[in-house]
């Protein structure tokens, strides 16, 4: 009876001690964490701000980020969506952000941005925008990201572009495989996995090498890599959402691979996914372009201020977008198999294999 009471005493201890190592390698690891991850965090009444480290801000005094952040105002809006409005923030002559402010007051704004945080924590990608940290207050959150200076595809697509630039084919090319590669990264390489469930023209930013960012992680959601869907309620933009969506209210990463065939769709006629014709007709981008490719007719819905293009590219990515848009999500490819069927279709892979 003594033996096992030694015994029964001793594996408690063994366990206690297991546990309580445990929690001091947690603690040391969140330490580590902190140190490689934040420069600077300063509480003030109702809230704080928070700046991740980069190589961008370690020269700068973290303090003016404060400071400039609170003097933002609507000479400073470069753009607005349904979760925010979005402000350039200059700290000098050489160093600009993009700050989103979400305003407080109900629980789907201030899950937005908890869920924007959680998904963008650590991730670094040369696809995906880049937080650089966030600020909270008693009636609004901020979210200080870095400035694309080329703004967003949608801008350029549809007319709203600064300098009135037509996209040529290969820089088209060269942003669908850019955001093609920056949606797989979220759905296969991140853990938990990424659902982004509002890719579309407006969240795909383009840096000053006309480089894909995916951006606005506000509808983002986490999910486990043994799981295959999350159930939520249904939200996105209107002409991008896949059809199964709106019936089981169950977010999958298909969903996504199914927005990004309307944003192809987008890259290759220049038309919105809900252009006033396609009202009118009462049809939509997707049902228009689907009846012209089986008819093996694409060059009619090609956007005509890409002038000259080279055929043989633009029907291997009408004929990618088309797997994107089956309608049963089983038939989809998967974000990697799309990257990878863009990435054999490059103009410069077509060249070299001729």
């Amino acid at each position: 009876m003594r033996n096992s009471l030694v015994i029964a005493f001793s594996i408690t201890i063994c366990f206690i001690a297991f546990v309580i190592s445990k929690i001091f390698i947690s603690a040391l690891l969140y330490k580590r964490w902190r140190r490689k991850h934040l420069i600077y965090e300063e509480g003030y009444p109702g809230g704080k701000m928070v700046i991740f480290r980069s190589s961008v801000l370690k020269s700068l005094a973290s303090d003016v980020v404060l400071k400039k952040t609170q003097k933002l105002n609507n000479k400073d809006i470069i753009g607005s969506g349904g979760y925010g409005v979005v402000y350039e923030l200059k700290l000098n002559d050489s160093t600009a952000f993009a700050v989103k402010r979400l305003n407080r007051g109900t629980a789907d704004r201030d899950k937005g941005f908890e869920r924007e945080l959680e998904a963008m924590a650590d991730i670094k990608h040369r696809n995906i925008v880049t937080l650089y940290g966030y600020c909270t207050a008693p009636h609004y959150n901020l979210l200080i990201y870095e400035l694309m200076p080329n703004g967003s595809l949608d801008s350029f697509l549809h007319g709203r572009s600064m300098d009135k630039k037509v996209l040529d084919w290969p820089t088209r090319y060269k942003i669908a495989l850019g955001a093609a590669r920056g949606v797989s990264y979220l759905h296969h390489d991140c853990i938990p996995h990424i659902i982004h469930r509002d890719i579309k023209s407006s969240n795909i930013l383009l840096d000053q090498n006309m480089e894909a960012r995916v951006s606005d992680f506000g509808l983002a959601t986490l999910m486990e890599p043994n799981k295959t869907h999350v159930s939520t309620v249904v939200a996105g933009t209107f002409g991008y959402l896949a059809p199964e969506y709106f019936d089981t209210g169950r977010a999958t990463v298909k969903g996504d691979v199914y927005s990004f065939g309307v944003v192809l769709l987008e890259l290759l006629t220049g038309k919105k996914p809900s252009d006033e014709a396609f009202m009118e007709e009462g049809t939509k981008l997707v049902t228009w372009v689907k009846g012209v490719v089986q008819e093996k007719k694409e060059e009619l819905v090609l956007d005509n201020s890409l002038g000259s293009c080279p055929m043989q590219e633009v029907n291997k990515m009408f004929n990618i977008a088309m797997m994107c848009l089956e309608q049963d999500p089983l038939n989809r490819p998967t974000m990697a198999e799309v990257v990878n069927l863009l990435e054999q279709t490059e103009p410069d892979k077509l060249v070299s294999a001729s």
